[in-house]
């Protein structure tokens, strides 16, 4: 992308950028990309609010490049390593990068291993403090195109880091049915075209398991190359698009939730149609799974989930006036389902 190339005409200097980033949750997902970060199909995502990572990034101008990163106040020479070998990549684009050494002191507000996308707010916060420096050095506002190159940036690090540099409902992944969609960065979806039913979500995560997962999303990514479903899997995630955008529009929560929860259970379909085949949930999470099923069949009240690559669960329900009624059930039924009684409570942020 042409215009996210950087110029030469920066003032290097000693500097301290702070900035936030939450994380985001897909309902339509993304599984399967191709070189460079490239999705494989559309994937559209609700931002959290509460989940976020904060990060702080100290420049000190120096002809040695280096980095140094402490994740809640612990020393991480891999982590370190990792943002090394990404910022040598991205130089294209900001040439003053690794004209300097870096300190970065990050931390996230939500659990380790919780079924949050810790990289895509991970990602997301660096993005957006590499945008910040280059304001900084180079006298320009930091402004829309900023933000937009930031979800560029970020994207090279971690695919779905674009979509949390926007509030709302963010598509990532060029579709004929969101206009300005591309593949190189996320765009907000129009808020208009979004019913009053849909702007307002729950989102509480059941830690079904805290620990590592067994496998990580990149190796699941790779085996969609040889997994025989991925070409009509890539196409169906293009014509629930088309659906779901008639759905957002007239406020189809029936719809909505069908949807969302057929993308969960194909992604883990997916992953156990693989070579080698993983089984990423846990004998709770299909408990709780059934149970909001049997739930809604009696009640007929919104509570529905959605999964990332893990075995967690994320519950996602409607601010309503039954809500309270929902996060009952929630506690006395799901929870227990839970490894430690673990849950994470969020909101969508619009």
């Amino acid at each position: 992308m042409e215009e996210f190339f950087g110029a030469n005409n920066y003032i290097i200097s000693n500097r301290k950028i702070a900035e936030s980033c939450p994380s985001n949750i897909a309902l339509i997902k993304y599984w399967g990309k191709y070189e460079n970060q490239i999705p494989a199909n559309p994937s559209i995502s609700y931002t959290l609010n509460h989940c976020k990572t904060n990060t702080e990034i100290e420049f000190i101008a120096d002809d040695q490049f280096s980095v140094t990163t402490f994740l809640a106040g612990k020393s991480e020479v891999k982590f370190a390593e990792k943002i090394e070998k990404y910022f040598q990549n991205i130089e294209q684009y900001l040439p003053w990068i690794l004209k300097g050494k870096y300190i970065i002191r990050t931390e996230n507000t939500f659990p380790h291993s919780s079924g949050i996308a810790s990289s895509a707010s991970g990602f997301g916060a660096i993005a957006k403090c590499l945008m910040s420096l280059d304001a900084a050095f180079s006298g320009k506002i930091n402004d829309e195109f900023s933000l937009k190159k930031a979800s560029f940036l970020a994207r090279l690090g971690s695919g779905s880091a674009c979509r949390s540099l926007y509030k709302g409902l963010v598509v990532w992944g060029e579709t004929k049915e969101v206009s300005g969609s591309s593949d190189f960065f996320a765009v907000r979806y129009p808020n208009e075209e979004i019913h009053a039913d849909f702007r307002n979500f729950n989102d509480w995560v059941l830690l079904i398991h805290e620990g590592e997962k067994s496998v990580s999303s990149t190796v699941g990514h790779g085996l969609m190359n040889t997994n025989p479903y991925a070409e009509r899997r890539f196409q169906e995630a293009h014509e629930n698009f088309a659906s779901l955008k008639t759905i957002l529009k007239n406020g189809d929560m029936k719809s909505f939730i069908m949807m969302v929860e057929h993308e969960a259970l194909t992604l883990h379909a997916m992953m156990m149609m693989s070579e080698p085949a993983f089984i990423l949930m846990k004998t709770g999470t299909l408990a709780v799974i059934n149970k909001i099923w049997e739930f809604r069949k009696n009640t007929h009240l919104p509570l529905f989930f959605t999964l990332d690559a893990g075995a967690n669960v994320h519950l996602l329900f409607p601010t309503t006036k039954d809500e309270e009624k929902i996060q009952a059930f929630i506690i006395k039924e799901l929870m227990p389902h839970t490894q430690n009684n673990g849950v994470v409570k969020d909101v969508m942020q619009f």
